[in-house]
């Protein structure tokens, strides 16, 4: 974070080709939330320069209305957000996999489609019932 370069809003408005009023109305919107200063003067990140410059280019080529604009952005956050949460989610199943088929020894893991169980096979157990029913 200490890293990252803020513009002031004239700066952002030049870099993003828009007039410094659009920019305040996006703001009143929600469309883009810059940082504020002690004094109220806003601050644009590097991110809130690219998502301008994304609400433009879905505004002037897109022919999106800003109602529109502010539902893509919303979708789009909470799709990354839960894109995260799968990456998480699959990261610990990995690990419990691994867990589970290093403390069972002698069997293996078998994929069972459509389902939403692990299943660990034991090719022992089957030999055992066959040798019973003989």
């Amino acid at each position: 974070m200490a890293d990252e370069k803020y513009y002031v809003i004239s700066a952002a408005a030049e870099l993003t080709g828009m007039h410094a009023q659009t920019l305040r109305q996006y703001d009143r919107l929600g469309l883009v939330t810059p940082i504020r200063t002690r004094g109220g003067g806003r601050r644009y990140s590097t991110r809130d320069i690219t998502m301008l410059r994304r609400i433009q280019q879905l505004s002037q080529e897109e022919g999106v209305n800003l109602a529109g604009i502010k539902t893509i952005i919303e979708l789009t956050e909470r799709i990354e957000t839960l894109e995260g949460q799968l990456d998480t989610q699959s990261a610990k199943v990995e690990e419990l996999q691994r867990q589970l088929v290093s403390r069972r020894t002698g069997g293996e893991l078998v994929h069972v489609p459509r389902s939403t169980q692990i299943v660990l096979w034991d090719d022992s157990v089957r030999r055992r019932r066959k040798t019973a029913e003989r």
